[in-house]
């Protein structure tokens, strides 16, 4: 923590006295890779594409500077002055969080408009005037269809996780949106990876920008530790609370394949004495917030979710990331095990690996460089056979699985972390 006898690390970029302040309070110690490098090109006013690992503080990186341009130069004409587009509610409600934590000192206003919650509040807060405006791109079409807000004054448009806007076929109201932007603007597009697509989007967006990189393009962070399960398929909801109880659960974060296969999941975690929370698309906003919430605070011990919360979701101290299901590609297995390990702390990544879904874990081995080590739970019984009708959950192999001799005793004894 920065006090009054230490200076200020971030005091080194002209930062605003105020924003100053903000972050010593929050107890930023020191600059990531990704603010040591953004913070000065975003403040000279020069367009940025940025692309590093999750975790590493993007927010701050492109926040903390916008919120400076905003104190520092009077305002050329009444309206909005910064736009943020972010692909999941959860995400865009967490920058609008930071946003608002970073400017507490300050009158700048801020306000976040997302689908699945009224729209007349939002309505009201527009049509009062902002100075930023966090969106997803649905709900903010939504309001410029109604005339709740224009971009006559924009200043500066930011695009953030582009690669998930493409995932999540985004790209077409993007492309509405964009139009209506005033051309002479700053522009900062940031993702954790930049395949052709989203390198030709800002091609056409931004003006000689400046790149910057931290670490290999989807790279797991130093800090986590990785293992694989193998387990038969229909084993799988018996293993998983093996695992919760051998490693202490207290914020473990659980991904499945699908919306139902959460659910299920959940409802069979929740048979076991665990709290549980479940987050998915299916679910109401309220909803969504109210998991989101409890697992923050420490009222769920595990989080049971779908990758809609594999980008973005920012919750200190999880300690794990459990994939129930192999995710489809690697960089959905960088961005999931992403939410443990984040800004320069120590996390473990866990996956239950069926024989069907091998290949799609060396596919993801191959990416990261390294063969993981396989593992088991003493004593659990890997040799119970698949029932006969097998639904939901218990979907059954009947291939053998080579379970390791080398047992899982204790993450820190057999999982020696990498320092």
């Amino acid at each position: 923590m920065t006090t009054k006898s230490t200076p200020n690390p971030f005091a080194r970029f002209g930062l605003d006295e105020r924003l100053l302040r903000a972050v010593a309070e929050m107890g930023y110690e020191r600059p990531t890779p990704i603010q040591e490098q953004a913070i000065p090109l975003v403040m000279a006013g020069k367009d940025v594409t940025g692309s590093a690992q999750t975790g590493t503080g993007k927010t701050a990186a492109f926040g903390l500077p916008i919120l400076h341009k905003l104190l520092s130069e009077p305002q050329k004409q009444r309206g909005l002055r910064v736009l943020i587009l972010s692909p999941t509610r959860e995400l865009a409600a967490q920058i609008e969080e930071s946003l608002k934590d970073y400017a507490r000192h300050t009158k700048i206003k801020i306000a976040c408009v997302i689908g699945g919650v009224a729209i007349g509040p939002q309505t009201k807060k527009l049509r009062e005037g902002i100075d930023i405006l966090v969106a997803t791109p649905g709900r903010l079409l939504d309001h410029l269809g109604q005339r709740n807000l224009s971009f006559g004054a924009l200043e500066v448009f930011v695009l953030d996780e582009a690669d998930r806007m493409l995932d999540m076929g985004f790209l077409p109201d993007i492309r509405r949106i964009i139009a209506q932007l005033p051309a002479k603007r700053q522009t900062m597009l940031f993702s954790a990876t930049i395949p052709p697509e989203i390198a030709k989007l800002a091609n056409s967006l931004l003006k000689q920008p400046e790149h910057v990189q931290v670490g290999r393009q989807a790279a797991p962070a130093v800090g986590i530790t990785h293992a694989v399960y193998p387990v038969p398929s229909h084993l799988k909801p018996l293993l998983l609370p093996a695992i919760l109880r051998d490693i202490g659960a207290r914020s473990v974060l659980v991904f499945t394949r699908t919306k139902r296969r959460a659910d299920k999941l959940a409802r069979h975690l929740t048979k076991t004495g665990l709290r549980i929370a479940v987050i998915h698309g299916d679910r109401s906003q309220n909803q969504r917030t109210a998991a989101l919430d409890g697992f923050k605070r420490g009222k769920s011990e595990v989080l049971v979710a779908t990758d809609l919360a594999a980008r973005g979701l920012d919750v200190e101290g999880i300690t794990h990331v459990i994939n129930f299901d192999v995710p489809g590609s690697p960089d959905d297995y960088v961005h999931r095990i992403g939410r443990t390990a984040r800004a320069d702390a120590l996390g473990d990544a866990f996956t239950l690996v069926a024989p069907e879904e091998e290949m799609q874990m060396r596919q993801i081995e191959a990416h990261l460089g390294h063969v993981l080590p396989r593992v088991a739970v003493r004593d659990f019984d890997y040799s119970v056979p698949a029932p006969e009708k097998k639904t939901g959950l218990e979907r059954a192999s009947t291939s053998r699985v080579n379970v390791p001799t080398s047992f899982h005793m204790s993450r820190r004894r057999k999982l020696p972390r990498k320092r």
